[in-house]
């Protein structure tokens, strides 16, 4: 299964290039959020992360009811985890 998982910005890399790094349940990569302009990305921002892209941005109490929404699925939220830390587009 693959899910979008929210994760938020903690460093923009390259603004030029369109990368941010990003942390999803402790875990931090550096993703794409180039589909997202012309919209602006700052630090603090929550983005819905899909394979290595920012897709959305959504807010804080969309992030957190999402996230509480996938960790309920057991072991699919384990396994998306688990993808995210084996997946760096930098």
């Amino acid at each position: 299964m693959c899910l979008g998982i929210p994760g938020e910005v903690v460093e923009i890399i390259d603004p030029v290039a369109g990368l941010a790094t990003v942390e999803v349940s402790g875990v931090r990569r550096a993703v794409s959020i180039k589909l997202l302009e012309p919209e602006p990305v700052a630090i603090g921002d929550w983005v819905l992360v899909h394979v290595g892209f920012a897709l959305s941005k959504i807010d804080q109490d969309e992030a957190a009811a999402t996230i509480e929404a996938i960790q309920r699925l057991g072991q699919p939220y384990a396994d998306e985890i688990d993808a995210f830390k084996t997946t760096d587009i930098a």
